[in-house]
């Protein structure tokens, strides 16, 4: 029998911290994925096409597991999904280190990406109940640490690796790390998926409005924002820059980086704009960011324009995902999933969507494109309703 209650206080600092906690862990997991994507590459005797293919697993199995997150959430509570994403991760992720044949591979790929999507969910859900009960904007800070732990799981992983440990011994570390932040934390995971019925499934039936659509095509935008720079960045660097293949990943790193920051100071700044101002401002730094990495032909001033790009995307699912979780047409599980899962759909469509006008025309139409589709979230910004906040943000 859970202790929680109706009453039971979420805004305390021990649930802020478990909800960092776990989202460090989920980025934690992928960046560490990231670093043993080569070897995997290179002990399947893959190239870049079979390898994108077998990527295309593990985003299929997050966006399956998120497709049914929202539910499950409102079943068994945040807690228990958020603990089966971990324990998917953590046992599939071993597999990812030693498997050398593409079927068994794509399977281990499938589940490990459902157990990240599962916990992605749960977390954020988590955090909206939390940042609900907080009289201050938190989720940018959240999210910030699943970039720390994106950078943590990818940096850690190289460095093991340079010290000579082999993959498979790195993984068991990374599950040795998961474990001891999972179970520190255990405690303060909030064992239901809606503040107000702890132990209810939901509303019956409750069906998006337009608000919670258009959320979740502005969040697809900044996902394939994040997307193209991901996937296309270092091709756009070196092919059309002329910057040293060497040096391709720069592109992603600032990306990376300045997106790190910026969410680290997020909630003060949403604090001092409001949630409005800030996804219009931040969808025209983003615009921006691609026109400069477009426009001047130098090097230095695309890195300066991918740099733009992740100080503007920063914050637009942050608050996006506060946004979702504050409709009152479905209960929070429900709308922060659907959010996040056609969200994802900028992941795993959008890099495939910018490669194919690529190839009809080129990368500076593609970019283009991608640029001006943050219109949408600039003009979408004004069609969204915003709770608690100061009469004078909302304007």
């Amino acid at each position: 029998m859970s202790s929680y209650t109706l009453n039971t206080p979420l805004d305390t600092y021990a649930k802020r911290a478990s909800t960092r906690a776990i989202f460090f862990v989920a980025g934690f997991a992928m960046g560490l994925w990231a670093s043993l994507v080569p070897y995997a590459q290179n002990r399947l005797h893959f190239d870049a096409g079979s390898l994108g293919l077998l990527l295309l697993c593990l985003g299929t199995g997050s966006l399956l597991a998120m497709l049914f997150s929202g539910k499950l959430i409102g079943r068994l509570g945040c807690r228990k999904i958020m603990l089966l994403g971990i324990a998917l991760t953590c046992i599939f992720l071993p597999t990812l280190a030693i498997i050398d044949q593409f079927p068994f591979m794509a399977l281990c790929l499938f589940f490990f990406g459902a157990g990240i999507g599962l916990a992605d969910v749960a977390v954020n859900v988590q955090g909206s109940l939390v940042e609900q009960s907080s009289d201050k904007p938190l989720m940018s800070g959240f999210h910030c640490l699943f970039s720390i732990g994106s950078i943590a799981g990818a940096g850690g992983g190289a460095i093991l690796f340079t010290l000579g440990l082999m993959p498979l011994t790195v993984t068991f570390i990374a599950i040795g790390v998961i474990a001891i932040i999972t179970a520190t934390v255990f405690s303060e995971l909030i064992p239901f998926g809606d503040h107000k019925e702890p132990n209810a499934v939901g509303m019956t039936k409750p069906r998006p409005n337009f608000r919670l659509v258009l959320m979740a095509l502005m969040c697809m935008i900044c996902f394939m924002a994040e997307g193209a720079i991901l996937d296309w960045g270092g091709v756009f660097l070196t092919n059309d820059r002329g910057l040293d293949i060497t040096h391709a990943g720069w592109g992603f790193a600032i990306f990376g980086v300045t997106m790190s920051i910026m969410r680290f100071t997020g909630d003060k700044v949403v604090s001092l704009l409001g949630r409005k101002r800030v996804l219009v401002l931040s969808s025209i730094i983003a615009m921006s960011g691609y026109a400069v990495a477009v426009i001047i032909p130098d090097w230095k001033f695309t890195l300066l324009g991918f740099a733009l790009v992740g100080i503007g995307a920063a914050n637009i699912v942050p608050v996006l995902i506060t946004l979702a979780g504050q409709e009152k047409v479905m209960p929070v599980n429900m709308s922060v999933a659907m959010v996040a899962t056609l969200g994802y759909f900028g992941v795993l469509g959008g890099p495939a969507l910018i490669g194919f006008i690529a190839h009809l025309t080129d990368l500076y139409t593609a970019f283009s494109i991608v640029a001006l589709t943050f219109l949408v979230i600039a003009v979408g910004a004004f069609k969204l309703k915003y709770v608690n906040e100061l009469p004078s943000l909302q304007e």
